[in-house]
């Protein structure tokens, strides 16, 4: 965590760039099926732990084509289960049912773009339990929302992003692309729990 003396309520390009890159150092588990859902499903919930979250969708990279979302990371502590819905075929009744789970504390960024996606499979789909942070982050006064420079002003760390346009529905998913997957996900958790514990006396004293 950054000192007083080094926090700040915005990062730049080239002070995000100079940043060292944060390693992950989490634990990816890959769903394929039903079946594997259910386990990840239960195993989520019967960990007690607030939920990290995140989804990913294939890059377009021509006009007027678009692709549904393709893998929805849901993680607790190190652990990140990875739902490759391209594989899985289908919106799994477990996973819709703990998305709309109120009692099910959620929490990730832009989460309104993910579940406008996310109806592309299933338009009646009504997430609940989410914590936005988008919207919790001004509270604290800082000005940059994206996931990166939150993270960035909160640890000092950078998320790399090279991953980010590389192809979601691959037959395999490589390791670059479980750990920017799964680390986009357990960040969410971290900020949120950075700044419960210490976030208003970090803002209150660095700005």
């Amino acid at each position: 965590m950054p000192t007083s003396q080094t926090f700040h309520n915005t990062i730049s390009k080239e002070e995000l760039a100079d940043l060292p890159t944060k390693e992950f150092a989490g634990y990816p588990v890959t769903v394929i099926n039903v079946e594997q859902a259910e386990i990840a499903v239960r195993q989520i919930r019967e960990s007690g732990m607030i939920v990290g979250f995140d989804t990913e969708t294939r890059p377009s990279f021509q006009k007027g084509v678009t692709y549904r979302v393709c893998l929805v990371q849901l993680s607790v502590g190190k652990v990140c289960y990875l739902f490759r819905l391209n594989k899985i075929k289908e919106f799994p009744d477990c996973l819709k049912a703990l998305l709309e789970d109120a009692n099910v504390v959620k929490v990730g960024l832009s989460t309104q773009d993910d579940f406008k996606n996310l109806r592309k499979w299933d338009e009646e789909l009504e997430p609940k339990g989410f914590i936005e942070l988008q919207q919790l982050v001004k509270t604290y006064g800082i000005i940059d929302l994206s996931l990166a420079k939150i993270y960035a002003l909160l640890f000092g760390l950078k998320l790399s992003k090279r991953q980010r346009l590389t192809n979601w529905e691959a037959d395999q998913l490589n390791p670059r692309q479980l750990a920017y997957a799964s680390l986009d996900a357990i960040a969410c958790v971290e900020i949120y729990e950075a700044l419960m514990t210490r976030g208003h006396d970090i803002i209150k004293q660095g700005m």
